[in-house]
C-alpha cells in the first residue's frame, strides 16, 4: 500500500500517513480486503474537483473517489480531499478522524465491488466500530 499525501492539501488533516496506514490496515483487516496494490492519495479540492468531473461528472470536489482496476494485482486508488473532509465533519459535527475513518471504509468497499446500499451502511459502520476499538492502530482521539 502506498499513501500519498500532497503538499498542498488542508493542514487540518489531523494525521500522519503512518497514522492513515495504520487506519487503513486496520479497517481493510476488519472488512476482509486485500490491500494489495492500493494506493491512497489526500489531496484538496482543486485537484478533486477535476478528477471528479472527469471521471465521474460530477460537479465540484466530493469527500472520496475510488477507482478500481482490472489488473488482479491491484486494488485500486482511493482519493480523498482533505479540505472536503474536514468541511463535511465540521458540518456534520462529527470528529474528523471518525469521519474520515467512515470514507476511507466506503472508498475501500467501492473497491472490492460492493455497491451503495444496506449491506455497504452496516460493513461501514462495523469496520469502524471495530477500528476505534482496536487500541493497537489508529489514534482516534481528536488532536
Amino acid at each position: 500500500m502506498d499513501i500519498v499525501v500532497d503538499t498542498f492539501a488542508d493542514p487540518r488533516l489531523p494525521f500522519s500517513p503512518s497514522e492513515l496506514a495504520d487506519l487503513v490496515r486496520c479497517l481493510a483487516r476488519t472488512l476482509q480486503i486485500s490491500l494489495h496494490g492500493l494506493v491512497v492519495r489526500i489531496t484538496h479540492d482543486q485537484e478533486m474537483a477535476e478528477l471528479h468531473a472527469r471521471f465521474a461528472g460530477g460537479l465540484g470536489p466530493t469527500n472520496v473517489l475510488s477507482f478500481p482496476t482490472d489488473d488482479p494485482g491491484r486494488l485500486g486508488d482511493l482519493v480523498l480531499s482533505a479540505d472536503t473532509v474536514a468541511r463535511e465533519a465540521e458540518l456534520y459535527l462529527q470528529p474528523f478522524r471518525a469521519y474520515a475513518a467512515r470514507l476511507v471504509a466506503h472508498g475501500l468497499l467501492h473497491l472490492a465491488g460492493l455497491p451503495h446500499g444496506p449491506e455497504m451502511d452496516a460493513l461501514t459502520d462495523l469496520a469502524v466500530a471495530e477500528c476505534a476499538a482496536d487500541v493497537s492502530g489508529f489514534a482516534w482521539g481528536e488532536p
